[in-house]
């Protein structure tokens, strides 16, 4: 089994930054990309970021030029650097994992909560 721990969310103001983490663990037997994804409150879960394992990076529109997502390979560990933050980013933030067999992990989530 892959457990997923996120960690980094909290409450700011618009127009400052936060770094989430998500740490992957367990029967890791290799990984296609890894991602994270977003839900706000009566919205759909939408992705935010996803980063391949050949470390192609894509970004949801409302997203490009603020945030940045990364990995370390050693680490089993993807990042999301979110700068400029808006309230319209409030959301929480959940992390996936897509093993080479294409089965999705996720993890339990993490509140970030922008206010204007």
């Amino acid at each position: 089994q892959v457990q997923l721990v996120e960690s980094g969310g909290g409450l700011v103001q618009a127009g400052e930054s936060l770094r989430l983490s998500c740490a992957a663990s367990g029967a890791i037997f290799g990984i296609n990309a890894m991602g994270w994804y977003r839900q706000a409150p009566g919205k759909e879960r939408e992705l935010v970021a996803v980063i391949t394992r050949g470390g192609s990076r894509n970004y949801a529109d409302a997203v490009k030029d603020r945030f940045t997502i990364s990995r370390d390979n050693a680490k089993n560990t993807v990042y999301l650097e979110m700068n400029s933050l808006k309230p319209e980013d409030t959301a929480v933030y959940y992390c996936k994992l897509r093993d080479p067999w294409n089965t999705n992990y996720w993890g339990q989530g993490t509140q970030v909560t922008v206010s204007s």
